[in-house]
C-alpha cells in the first residue's frame, strides 16, 4: 500500500515538474513573440524616418527652385517696372507672390516632417535601448528553463543532467560504506 502510494507521489511530482517546465517554456515562446513583434514595429519606424528624410529631401529641392523662381521672377518684375511695363510687372509680381505662398507652404511643411522625424528617431533610440534590455532579459530566462529542464525528472524516473562521473562517485561512497560496515 505504501508503495502504490509513493508511487503516486512520485508520478504526481513529476508531471507537476513536467507542466511548470511546459508553462515555463510556453512563456519563453510568448516573450519570443512579442520580441518578434517589438522587432517588426521597430523596422517599420526606421521605414517610416527613411520615408520622413525622403521627403525631407524632397521639400528642400522644392524649397531650392521655389527660390531660384523667386529670385527669377523678382528681376523681371523689377526689369518690367523700369522698362515702364506695368503689365508685364503685374503679371511677374502676380507669379512672384504665388511663388512666396507656395514657399512658405513648403517652408510649413518641411517644419512638420523634420519634427515627427526627429521625434521618430528619438523615440526609436530609447525603444531599440529597451529591446536590447529585454532581448537579454529573454535570454536570461530561456537559460534558467534550460537549467530547470536538466534538473526536472525525466519521464523514465531517472534525473536528467546528472553526469556519469556524478553516479560513479555515488557507487563508490556506497560501496566503501557497505565494505564498511562488514
Amino acid at each position: 500500500m505504501t508503495s502504490r502510494l509513493i508511487e503516486r507521489i512520485v508520478r504526481l511530482v513529476r508531471a507537476d515538474a513536467h507542466g511548470v517546465v511546459g508553462a515555463l517554456e510556453d512563456r519563453v515562446l510568448l516573450l519570443e513573440q512579442h520580441l518578434r513583434e517589438a522587432d517588426l514595429a521597430l523596422s517599420e519606424k526606421r521605414v517610416r524616418i527613411q520615408a520622413l528624410a525622403d521627403s525631407e529631401a524632397r521639400l528642400v529641392r522644392s524649397l531650392e527652385a521655389e527660390a531660384s523662381e523667386h529670385a527669377r521672377l523678382d528681376e523681371d518684375a523689377e526689369l518690367a517696372l523700369r522698362g515702364g511695363k506695368e503689365d508685364l510687372a503685374r503679371f511677374a509680381l502676380r507669379r512672384l507672390l504665388a511663388s512666396r505662398r507656395r514657399a512658405d507652404a513648403i517652408e510649413e511643411a518641411l517644419g512638420k516632417v523634420r519634427a515627427e522625424r526627429e521625434s521618430l528617431a528619438q523615440g526609436l533610440a530609447s525603444q531599440e535601448q529597451a529591446l536590447a534590455r529585454l532581448r537579454e532579459r529573454a535570454r536570461l530566462r530561456r537559460a534558467e528553463i534550460e537549467t530547470r529542464a536538466q534538473c526536472a525528472p525525466s519521464e523514465a524516473g531517472g534525473v536528467v543532467g546528472v553526469s556519469d562521473e556524478e553516479v560513479e562517485i555515488e557507487m563508490l561512497r556506497r560501496r566503501r560504506a557497505e565494505g564498511g560496515s562488514q
